[in-house]
């Protein structure tokens, strides 16, 4: 994957949720399949005996889906499946079903949406501060408005059922963003319908970390829910946003996913078992060519520490004080006395600016804003660093933007409140 794709991937994020905030008829894939466009998009599935829906996007489109799919059939709605537990899956289900209608998921949805339910607030507020500029949002959506879907049918490993002469089948693929991700397998035309198992870009590295917050995703246990795909020799992929045909060119994309996956699970294990670092692991482990992929929604480093962190937890036996309670903020006024003042350790951390080393000026800078949250200095500075670290994200990580924009934005208005410029003096 050259440089220059990569970059291209958060204008491809971008460009979903432009799609999504459209107004516009429900897309064709063949006769009997329609894609309605959201930031998870909503699939219709038609037969003569009824209608299925897969996914049913963010809370509060589930009518303007119904509204869509209701000028390509009159049919009711059979089913819909649920192919994770996440709000742009899950969020117009209510609103989308019939009298009817029974509602599908894999077994653990129940307890995904548990966990998700009890940390609304904390997974909201970070998933704002970095989705919140792409769906052109203020603040999250709030708990009322997540009206939760009424299961009607679990399944543990597979599930299926024949609708009006078509045969559908679901299979558990916990290897996705959640431990209730599945697949919907179309056999007779051979189209696998696989929601986010792939993360929003497809052929692009998975997220096995998301810096809103979340669970740690398994490397191994995505390698075997991408094999449950690849088996299927699929002739047609939809994801949560695109559609992939040409089942040559699918059976090489994931080929190459789940071995670049491999690849760094084995690196990172062969580093831990050999003594070696999680920094030096993050900063050392690389793809070989033939295995380059992109990393527009996960990267190579934090895979390494996810795969590292899955294994082996939060204590990395590297400092004493990472067992208790007392972090560095605790004695980071002491660090700027005895430094010689705030401003000594911004005049140092301008100088890594100036060497182009972003990282090391943000450690310098971190340590004088706990000690001096108001200073001027330190807030140009921080702006400074993360715009050079955002000029240098060759990887074009969409998160990672995201959270280097938000920082910037974050700075840029504390330093208006203490009356200081945003240009560096």
């Amino acid at each position: 994957m050259s440089t220059d794709k990569q970059k291209s991937a958060p204008t491809i994020l971008g460009r979903f949720a432009a799609e999504a905030n459209k107004t516009g008829d429900a897309i064709p894939v063949n006769s009997y399949i329609h894609i309605s466009k959201d930031m998870g998009d909503s699939i219709l599935v038609t037969t003569p005996a009824g209608d299925v829906v897969v996914n049913t996007g963010l809370p509060g489109n589930g009518s303007v889906h119904r509204g869509r799919f209701a000028r390509v059939s009159a049919n009711p709605i059979k089913h819909i499946i649920l192919t994770q537990c996440h709000a742009n899956q899950f969020g117009g289900a209510q609103a989308m079903r019939d009298a009817q209608t029974k509602i599908i998921a894999q077994a653990r949805y129940p307890e995904c949406r548990r966990y998700w339910i009890s940390l609304h607030d904390f997974y909201a507020n970070r998933s704002n501060k970095l989705w919140g500029r792409v769906l052109d949002k203020d603040r999250p959506y709030p708990k009322e408005q997540m009206e939760e879907a009424k299961l009607d049918i679990l399944f543990d490993d597979s599930y299926q059922f024949e609708l009006g002469g078509r045969q559908f089948q679901l299979l558990a693929t916990p290897g996705g963003e959640s431990l209730d991700s599945l697949v919907v397998w179309l056999p007779q035309d051979k189209i696998a319908i696989v929601g986010n198992l792939f993360g929003p870009i497809f052929g692009h590295l998975p997220n096995l970390y998301t810096i809103r917050g979340d669970k740690i995703r398994s490397a191994m246990r995505y390698i075997e829910s991408v094999e449950r795909v690849q088996a299927l020799e699929p002739a047609v992929i939809i994801t949560g946003h695109e559609l992939i045909t040409g089942a040559a060119q699918i059976q090489q994309t994931i080929s190459r996913l789940r071995d670049a996956v491999r690849y760094i699970h084995d690196s990172t294990v062969a580093g831990m078992n050999a003594g070696r670092d999680v920094h030096t692991l993050m900063r050392d482990t690389s793809l070989p060519s033939q295995l380059q992929v992109g990393q527009g929604h996960g990267k190579v480093s934090w895979c390494v520490r996810a795969i590292w962190e899955e294994y082996a937890g939060w204590f990395h036996c590297d400092s004493t004080t990472a067992l208790y309670d007392s972090p560095v903020s605790s004695v980071a006024a002491d660090v700027a006395e005895l430094a010689g003042g705030v401003d000594a350790l911004i005049a140092r951390a301008r100088r890594y600016i100036e060497q182009e080393q972003p990282l090391q000026a943000l450690h310098l800078i971190d340590l004088a804003l706990l000690a001096a949250p108001d200073d001027v200095g330190a807030l140009q500075a921080t702006i400074a660093a993360h715009q050079q670290l955002v000029d240098a994200c060759s990887t074009g990580t969409f998160s990672e933007l995201m959270w280097l924009k938000s920082e910037i934005g974050k700075a840029q208005l504390k330093l208006a409140a203490v009356g200081g410029d945003a240009r560096s003096p």
